[in-house]
Order: C-alpha cells, then structure tokens, then sequence
C-alpha cells in the first residue's frame, strides 16, 4: 500500500518543444501537488517543463506533517529545484499559499529567474510566537480550518469536491509556519529577481491585504500584482483560474523575451 493519497503525487511534465525554461509548482498548507496540476498542465502546454513537489508531511497523513519542520519544508523546495535543473536552463518558483511563502524565501537562497506567488500570507491572522502553538498542540492537537462549511468560500463547488487536503489544521505545524512566515518577512528586501503577486479579492482565508503588504516590503524594481475577483482561496483550481494561469504565463513569457 501507498502512502500518498491517490492523485495527490508528485508530478512532472516534460517541455513538449525545445524550450530549457521550468516551472517549480509549490502547493500550501495541508494540501498536496494536485492544487497545483491543472496550471502545471496549462504551463506545460506553453513550453515550459513542470515539477509539481510534493511538501514534507503532506498528502499522506496528519502525522506525518505534525514531525516535519519547516525547514523540511525549504528543503523539499531545494530538492525540486535541483531535480528540475537536470532538465532546464531557467527556474520560476510558483507557489500558492505556504506555496507562495516559499518561493519568496528560497528565490534568495537558490538561483531561480522569477516568482509568481498567489493567495500568500504575510503574517498569521493571530501571531502568537511559535513557541506557543508547540505548547498549545500537547493539549490540542488539530485545529478547525474555518468557521464555516467546507467549501463555502469555494465558486467551482466540482473542484472542491475532487481538493485533497487534510481536514485540519495540525496547531504544531502551525507554530512551524509561524516560522517560515518570520522567515519570508525578513527575507523580503532581499529578493533580486521578478515577483508577480496574485490575489483574489474574495479570499476569506487569506484576505487580500496580506499581498499589499508583501508588495510593500518587496524592494526589486520589477514586481506586479494582480487581483482577480470570483475565486476563494485556491486560486489555482478554482473559477478564476484560467486568469490566473495566463497572467503568470504572460509573466514568465515576458522574462523569458526580455
């Protein structure tokens, strides 16, 4: 038996023309390689090879992500970059959530071409220190996503149903996140490459300010943010998606001819 749930594996998608040009797909928080196929194929059919990784502790149990750190997590970024390099000349880091927060961070410790990061936060809504939530996680281990069903801030209620992600928040990965968010912060200024930032307006779970004020303290001269509107959080699979696809596509075309 697989560890991996079903359809939440790791992807690649070869190049289908000449192109040496990759994108590095980064999932969020508790979710797994699948939120991020339906652009990888969309960016795949532009030319570009696509590796879609799969986040330590992610997309097999709970358990498995309350032991990872986010360190492991950092790590699982560097191990697909050097994977994807096997195969092209220049890297883009897209992420979507925690997705995004890494791509931020780690496009000033490895040598990538550009960032698009979507739906990403700056800062937890309640920014207990890290410390906390590890002591917190002993007496309550899992904490609810959201005070609403699942699925209502979704507009494709199809594509939620076919989500994988776990059905909570693990609070001792919350406290790691935590972490990486402090991490992102103070690594801002120093991004030197392209960082297309992308946010839906009727995020509940992220609101959109968190982009504004990632924007603020980026300091590279090339950085762009788009809203888009009739999407939640999951920009990458939900109804909006396809605007978000081609904006990011026209984002690394426009590097890619510069």
């Amino acid at each position: 038996m697989t560890q991996i749930i079903p359809t939440a594996e790791p992807f690649f998608l070869p190049s289908p023309s000449s192109s040496r040009t990759g994108c590095l797909l980064i999932h969020g928080f508790t979710a797994a390689p699948k939120e991020m196929s339906w652009m990888g194929e969309y960016l795949n059919q532009q030319g570009y090879s696509c590796l879609g990784i799969r986040l330590t502790g992610h997309a097999t149990k709970p358990e498995d992500m309350i032991r990872s750190r986010w360190t492991d997590w950092t790590a699982s970024v560097e191990d697909g970059f050097h994977l994807l390099s096997g195969s092209v000349d220049h890297i883009y880091l897209v992420g979507l959530s925690m997705g995004g927060v890494l791509s931020l961070l780690m496009s000033t410790r490895i040598n990538v071409k550009g960032v698009v990061a979507m739906s990403t936060p700056y800062r937890l809504p309640v920014d207990y220190p890290a410390w906390m939530f590890r002591f917190a996680s002993y007496f309550m281990p899992y904490l609810q996503k959201a005070n609403e069903p699942p699925g209502s801030s979704w507009f494709d209620k199809d594509a939620f149903r076919e989500q994988v992600s776990y059905p909570q928040n693990p609070v001792r990965s919350i406290g790691e996140l935590s972490k990486l968010l402090a991490a992102m912060r103070a690594a801002l200024p120093e991004v030197r490459v392209p960082v297309q930032l992308i946010h839906s307006k009727d995020d509940r779970y992220v609101p959109p300010e968190n982009m504004e004020n990632i924007y603020a303290a980026l300091t590279v001269e090339d950085k762009t943010k788009l809203y888009i509107t009739g999407s939640g959080h999951i920009v990458t699979r939900d109804a909006a998606r396809h605007q978000v696809f081609k904006s990011a596509s026209d984002f690394i075309h426009r590097l890619e001819k510069s």
